[in-house]
């Protein structure tokens, strides 16, 4: 039989994607933003999911980020535009709920390569992954509560589904940070290794998944994702629209002010009654 041909990569703006046989590396690409997220990448994103899982070449797949860090979460100038704007955020929230679906839906093994620090949005993204390796001194987080909102785009269903209630509400909550090597010993992610280690770790277990039986790895992960899209389909849509009421809040505007003057936010929600 004749060799089936390899099928061609999109050209992206904001992500790469790049093959080594029957791997396929995916890397958010704004590294001068530290892979922070604005519209493009959003749609970028989207797109990106959408191919890769008719792509008949790929049987493994690696996300990761290009520069320092694996994705900052959502660009600072572009959330203080749509804090005066709150019907773009609409839309780019919408495409966050595809992203996240598109990541669940998908059969193919994915694994984060965590090179750097993962906040918000960004830390949603490794977290729906498959396998996680990140390197010593990245971190973690979530801190939507910290610019005024609610962390509803995947956050709120996913850390809890990693390592339980308690501990996902005490970081939820706070916004907090965490060190890739505490993330490894609570079971958020699944290893912290040596920066100088990472690549060698990353590889050797996609080999290790390419070497194996596809469908059973396949449908095995299928079997896994089955609760977990289970939970998300109750959390995500009330998640999304908590955070868009969020978004429009006093509370996010002075927040985002506050965060683009380099200062400590001071919050009072709308609340005429409670003390200023």
């Amino acid at each position: 039989m004749p060799a089936t041909a390899t099928a061609p990569l999109p050209v992206l703006e904001t992500v790469l994607l790049k093959r080594d046989g029957r791997l396929l590396t995916i890397t958010l690409d704004r590294p001068e933003a530290l892979n922070a997220f604005d519209e493009q990448m959003h749609q970028d994103l989207v797109d990106v999911l959408a191919f890769v899982a008719d792509d008949p070449s790929s049987d493994v797949l690696v996300l990761t980020g290009a520069g320092r860090a694996f994705s900052a979460g959502g660009d600072l100038a572009y959330v203080a535009d749509n804090a005066h704007h709150p019907e773009r955020f609409d839309a780019d929230v919408r495409r966050a709920k595809r992203i996240v679906y598109g990541l669940l839906d998908l059969d193919k093994p994915i694994v984060c390569r965590l090179n750097g620090h993962a906040i918000g949005l960004g830390a949603t993204l490794a977290l729906l992954c498959d396998i996680i390796f990140a390197a010593e001194g990245a971190k973690i987080g979530d801190p939507h509560v910290s610019v005024g909102l609610v962390a509803g785009d995947g956050g709120a269903f996913v850390w809890p589904q990693r390592i339980g209630h308690a501990r996902a509400k005490e970081y939820l909550l706070t916004g907090d940070p965490i060190p890739a090597s505490t993330a490894a010993e609570i079971g958020l992610i699944n290893h912290c290794v040596p920066a100088s280690e990472l690549d060698g770790a990353v590889d050797a277990f996609c080999q290790r998944l390419l070497a194996g039986s596809r469908n059973a790895i396949r449908w095995t992960k299928v079997l896994v994702n089955l609760e977990l899209k289970r939970i998300a389909h109750a959390v995500m849509d009330p998640g999304i629209a908590y955070e868009a009421v969020t978004v429009r809040s006093a509370d996010h505007r002075a927040a985002v002010e506050a965060l683009l003057d380099k200062r400590t936010p001071s919050f009072h929600d709308d609340d005429p009654e409670r003390e200023r």
